[in-house]
């Protein structure tokens, strides 16, 4: 490590990450997190795999089941072992620095910068298409608003965490407005008597019979609406008594998504038939022209503002995530460093930031989204089947919260068999995800594993990470190890 960088800790210099996220902020990152475009776009997709109108609304109640049950296992996680990264950080704590490595590998090359380049041209799309309403949107218009969103997003998270915290409050609260008011013109319709495609004799006719296959890929579309739901794990360290308010956080978020995300599609049912909803690529647009009449450019705007909200969520949490495996020597030094008076990560930012444009300019974005899912998913289950490892392997750690064996199990066996059916329905997408995923190994044993590199390396990179210092006016923060190092039951009787 570079010896300036050693002399600025030694003068006292280092700072740490300030505590800003209490219980109510901790809410809005989950909910502003889930609610993004999904319940938007998704509708479609998951009526289209289950056939009926009955049987999607089922599907989208048990997805929020799952993630509910996928919650409580991250909960116990999170109190456990109480450091900022989630997935990774619990995957390298439990499995070792390889397993940990591929995880991130593939969210910081992958799977964030599409996620965050899919929901900012999101943004772009509906803000641009009152000035575009006889066709689509120019691709350099598009492109160019959706950068400047993520820049201008970039610079307000590295200037404040509270700044960051409360546009993600603000935002949250109206993604919320904005579906309660799908929702009640909904009921208004439901007590008017307009809910035909809602009687049981009618939801229930099938356009196609149902398979397990079909059925399986519903709920992946909706898993695609859930997601999110994991990322205030990504930063622990920066909540107000993590051990108190991450899982109280997450027992009220997700049962409050779940009821929200129901009742809209049970709203959009009593507008619109099954036909109408299939053949529409904007559902909650569609809505709003249909019973909004002239305030029918609400749902475009509260689409945008929803999306918005949905970048800044992203951009916050995934820049914790390669703070937390630079921290962990799996990635530059330079990327663990926090602003010296802001205390923010201002390289992992920077590096988000530059991934999603880049991803911005290729262009083939939808692409990449399934690839995306496939990975994802395939995080949340290994990371689940590490507790159950966890449970075996510390027993003598302490956990605030320890849930049923049940919880996980009944988790990994649906996980399992969803996971098998895309393999089978995508066998092509699941093995290029994969792939993208395996090619993180020569990296880890060439830029981690390999300690004997040659001396010009080293100095390239201390040469690289000074200059940095210098540019981004940042240092190695210092770390609570009362909070995130895992409790034993010799440290708990301390």
């Amino acid at each position: 490590m570079n010896s300036t960088l050693d002399k600025k800790s030694s003068n006292g210099d280092r700072v740490t990450l300030k505590k800003e996220i209490g219980l109510l902020s901790a809410c809005a990152i989950i909910i502003g997190n889930i609610i993004g475009s999904g319940i938007f776009i998704s509708p479609k997709g998951v009526l289209e795999h289950a056939g009926s109108v009955g049987l999607s609304l089922i599907v989208w109640v048990c997805g929020g089941g799952i993630c509910a049950l996928g919650s409580m296992c991250y909960a116990e996680l999170g109190v456990t072992i109480p450091k900022s990264g989630g997935d990774y950080s619990y995957v390298t704590e439990i499995f070792g620095g390889l397993v940990g490595f591929l995880l991130l590998w593939s969210a910081v090359l992958i799977m964030y910068p599409t996620t965050l380049a899919v929901i900012a041209l999101t943004f772009s799309n509906y803000v641009l298409q009152p000035a575009f309403q006889d066709c689509l949107p120019p691709y350099v218009a598009t492109r160019l608003l959706a950068t400047i969103c993520i820049l201008f997003l970039t610079w307000v998270n590295c200037s404040s965490v509270r700044w960051a915290t409360r546009i993600q409050d603000v935002f949250t609260v109206g993604k919320l407005l904005a579906l309660v008011l799908i929702i009640v013109v909904g009921l208004i319709q439901i007590c008017r008597g307009h809910y035909d495609a809602l009687r049981p004799s009618v939801a229930f006719e099938f356009s196609q019979e149902p398979s397990v296959g079909q059925i399986a890929l519903a709920f992946l579309q909706a898993s695609f609406a859930y997601s999110g739901w994991n990322f205030l794990n990504y930063v622990t360290e920066e909540v107000v008594e993590p051990r108190k308010n991450l899982p109280r956080a997450i027992y009220i978020s997700i049962p409050l998504v779940t009821l929200v995300y129901t009742l809209t599609n049970i709203a959009y049912f009593s507008s619109m038939t099954p036909e109408e909803l299939l053949a529409s690529n904007a559902v909650a647009v569609t809505f709003g022209e249909k019973l909004l009449g002239m305030f029918s450019w609400v749902m475009p705007i509260s689409v945008a503002l929803s999306t918005f909200g949905g970048i800044n969520g992203y951009l916050f949490t995934s820049s914790r995530l390669c703070f937390s495996g630079a921290r962990e020597g799996h990635l530059p030094h330079l990327l663990a460093m926090i602003h010296l008076k802001n205390c923010t990560p201002i390289p992992a930012l920077l590096v988000c930031c530059l991934a999603t444009i880049v991803i911005l300019c290729i262009g083939e974005t939808h692409n990449l989204i399934n690839y995306v899912s496939f990975i994802n998913y395939l995080s949340y289950g290994v990371t689940i089947a590490g507790l159950l490892y966890l449970r075996k392997k510390r027993p003598n750690l302490v956990r605030p919260i320890k849930v049923s064996m049940l919880i996980p199990i009944t988790y990994l066996i649906f996980w399992a068999v969803l996971l098998g059916f895309s393999l089978y329905s995508e066998p092509v997408v699941c093995g290029l995800g994969m792939v993208i995923m395996l090619t993180g190994v020569p990296v880890y044993f060439v830029g981690v594993h390999w300690k004997d590199k040659p001396k010009c390396v080293y100095q390239l990179v201390e040469r690289v990470t000074y200059i940095g210092q210098k540019v981004c006016y940042v240092v190695f923060p210092q770390q609570d190890l009362s909070e995130t190092e895992p409790l034993t039951a010799s440290k708990a009787t301390d």
